[in-house]
Parts: C-alpha cells; structure tokens; sequence
C-alpha cells in the first residue's frame, strides 16, 4: 500500500511554540494514539530562512560548540524545525498525546557543511507511525534545503506508551547491557542547565526547568533535553563535514548530576557518573556518504 505524498504549506514565519506546546497539553486528554491511526499529512514549508546569530551563539554555549564559525553545528537545524514539528504534533490531527510523549531517537544526514550565513528553506512532515514494544510510534521528517539542494535532514522518533500487543523487535539488546565504552570525559551537570538550554533554544518543556514543575510530571527532578545531552555529545565528539548521526535517547538525564562521557570506533554514549552503569543515550558518527 503507498502512502500519499504530504500536502504542502508554506509559512511566513516560525511558529511561536510556546502556544503550541500549551494547545498540545491541552488536546493530550482527547487523543487514543495507536498505530493504525490516521495523521496530518500536511508538509509545513519555511523558505527564506536566516539564521539568529545571536539565538546560535547561545545554543553553541549551552551545548559546548566552539562559537564564532560561520558554520551551524550538526544538531541545530532540529531546533530550527523544532516549532513546525511542535505545529503539527500539538494540532487535532495528530493522534498521540503531547503530554508523556518520549522522543527515543534522531538519526540525521549533513551532506555538506553549513553556513551559518546562509538563507534556507526548511520542511517538516509526519512520516507515519508504527507499533512499538511499548505503545505506537510517530515518524517526524525535517529537511532544510540551500536553493535546490538538500543539505541535512533528520528523522525523529517519538513514543506514546499505552498498552499494546506488539511484540520486542528480534535481537534488541535490553537498555545499559551493552559493555561501556572508553570513558572520555566525566561531566557535572548543573541544575540550570534545562533553563538555559531552554532559553537558547525556545524548547521551555517545564520538566526541564524546575524541580517541582518536573514533580507534576513524575521526575523527582527537573531532566536535561534529550537534544541538548546529544548535542554536548556530538560538540565532545566532532563530526565530519558530510555525516551521518545516529541516536537511541535510553534514559532520562536527571538535574544536577553527573554523567560520564565514553566514546570508540565512532560511537559514543553518555551514562551515569561515579561508576553508574545506567546507558542514558547511545549514538554513533559515520561520514557521509558511507564508506
């Protein structure tokens, strides 16, 4: 069965995500997520796009960029696109509840290297869902493109959990049984770290700021973005020009705290501190194209 290619839509702007996240919050009671669902099949489309330098300079702080190159760092055009994904996912149409819903992982292609300078279109789909172990799947597609050339995009994995019959992909190794890898950097994190990531990215989840807004969610303190623990990854690591990335998000970064950086052979992974064996991501860095 083929799927129809999605409608497009062009914006004259980036949506202000915080109405988003509060109109997703609000609908979350409404949604029944599962994996036959219908979606929007809408494709949300920014052409010329600049960049904030400023709003960059800020966000290659708080990740651990160096600042000052005319050049994006791989993990930035997800903030970007981040609003527009946030426009589609918090709408009626969209099947999975925003509240509870856990991003488990991101693979993304830089084809070229990018001007920080540069004027670029963004576009951002639903791809599709799927059945999960632990509920149902959605596939969120972002692309940016310099004139007619695709330079990076991504896919984005997000969870709903709900119960399902879905059985255990084959040969899944279980979360944090894998051998650690060569422990690089070991990294004290503080408690305002989802503020300010929060800040330069616009990303003001409140289970990232304060410990008792995180309570009201479950966390007995607030947790790091799973993007910003990648990206600090990705700023220890290096990444080619051209490159592929991978990401599988494990388990929550609580804060403060502490975690251990470990990396070889072009993986990397970030896990508890102090000797912890809790696998909090795990990722991996290979050129583009493959070798």
């Amino acid at each position: 069965m083929t799927t129809a290619p999605p409608t497009p839509g062009t914006l004259t702007g980036v949506p202000a995500l915080a109405p988003l996240l509060a109109r997703g919050a609000l609908l979350s009671p409404l949604k029944r997520p599962r994996p036959d669902a219908d979606f929007p099949r809408t494709r949300l489309v920014l052409p010329g796009l600049r960049v904030d330098l400023a709003r960059l300079a800020a966000y290659e702080r708080v990740c651990g960029f160096a600042t000052g190159a005319d050049a994006l760092p791989v993990t930035y055009p997800h903030v970007l696109g981040f609003p527009m994904a946030m426009r589609l996912m918090s709408g009626r149409g969209f099947p999975l509840p925003l509240l509870g819903l856990v991003h488990t992982s991101i693979g993304i292609t830089r084809r070229a290297a990018m001007p920080a300078t540069a004027e670029y279109e963004l576009a951002v789909h639903v791809e599709g869902l799927a059945a999960h172990r632990r509920g149902t799947e959605a596939t969120v597609v972002t692309e940016v493109r310099a004139g007619a050339d695709l330079v990076w995009e991504s896919r984005s994995t997000y969870l709903a959990r709900h119960r399902t019959t879905a059985p255990p992909p084959a040969g899944e190794p279980p979360s944090g049984e894998r051998e650690p890898l060569p422990v690089r950097a070991e990294w004290q994190l503080a408690g305002d770290v989802g503020r300010r990531y929060g800040a330069a990215s616009g990303d003001r989840n409140p289970i990232h700021l304060h410990p008792l807004t995180a309570r009201l969610f479950g966390f007995p303190r607030a947790i790091a973005h799973g993007m910003w623990t990648v990206a600090r990854c990705l700023a220890e690591h290096g990444t080619p020009d051209a490159a592929v990335v991978r990401t599988e998000f494990r388990a929550p970064v609580l804060l403060p705290g502490t975690v251990a950086y470990g990396a070889g052979d072009g993986r990397f992974e970030l896990r508890g501190g102090d000797g912890g064996r809790r696998l909090h991501l795990s990722g991996k860095v290979e050129p583009y194209p493959a070798a």
